[in-house]
């Protein structure tokens, strides 16, 4: 079992992507921060959500936890454009629904959608060479 001790494996593309990086802070509560982690489960999740991330371009996405930081990692083709896709979401079925249901745990404004939650963030450092 992967793990972070051990790392994660990656699905390998013939050609490149773009990545981005988003972060979110949820209330702390440990109760909150379990069920957060619960509804996020292959059991939990709706599948028009998971239909929702891939039909906008979304070829992966993953998310970390530390405390009450999430971290985000998302890759797409290179073509993809971050304000449309995000535009595009907001409008399919249950995604509205999803983010009621998910901001009873985050820290941000109610009724925000999920581009207004998750801020992507700048790369400062990497290390490819």
């Amino acid at each position: 079992m992967e793990n972070k001790t051990q790392g994660y494996k990656i699905r390998e593309y013939h050609g490149l992507v773009k990545r981005y990086c988003q972060m979110l802070n949820l209330k702390d509560d440990p109760a909150l921060i379990a069920e957060y982690r619960k509804r996020h489960s292959e059991e939990e999740v709706w599948p028009e959500t998971l239909a929702a991330i891939r039909e906008v371009g979304i070829l992966e996405m993953e998310i970390y936890i530390h405390g009450t930081s999430l971290f985000m990692i998302v890759e797409t083709p290179l073509d993809f454009d971050w304000d449309t896709a995000m535009a595009k979401m907001a409008t399919l079925p249950r995604q509205e629904e999803w983010e009621n249901y998910m901001s009873v745990f985050q820290q941000a404004e109610p009724g925000a959608s999920s581009a207004e939650k998750w801020q992507l963030m700048d790369r400062m450092f990497h290390l490819y060479k």
